[in-house]
């Protein structure tokens, strides 16, 4: 299913996503660009986070909590992972382990230790406006 949109729908994107995902742990894979962190602030938005959560510089990792609190989600960036040993060093695994929803930007750093039952997320940019997503 291809789903093309612009930046201006992301909202609706993202509630499309929340309802296609097979699978709490989310996989994007998309070029530098195309929109990765802002879909995925959206659809932690609709999860019912407290907050949008921080820049796309936040290192590796973020929490998103509902306003209560309680974890919703953790949100990975691996693209300056130099190696995928240091994913296990953080204790990527434990992460894993939750009741939550994760979602990891360039998932390939990490292939090794990425479950099998995953939903992936693949972006593709048309042009400075436009997107088309494949959910699978």
């Amino acid at each position: 299913m291809d789903i093309t949109y612009t930046e201006n729908e992301i909202d609706k994107i993202a509630k499309t996503v929340i309802e296609k995902a097979t699978e709490k742990v989310l996989l994007f894979h998309a070029p530098m660009g195309a929109g990765k962190t802002t879909l995925i602030k959206a659809i932690a938005k609709h999860l019912g986070a407290a907050d949008a959560g921080n820049s796309p510089t936040f290192g590796i990792v973020n929490e998103y909590e509902n306003h209560k609190g309680e974890l919703l989600a953790y949100h990975f960036d691996f693209y300056r992972l130099n190696d995928e040993m240091e994913a296990l060093d953080m204790g990527f695994d434990d992460y894993l382990n939750q009741d939550a929803w994760v979602f990891i930007e360039w998932p390939e750093k990490i292939a090794s230790f990425l479950p099998e039952n995953s939903t992936h997320i693949h972006i593709e940019i048309l042009d400075m406006n436009t997107r088309i997503m494949k959910i699978s």
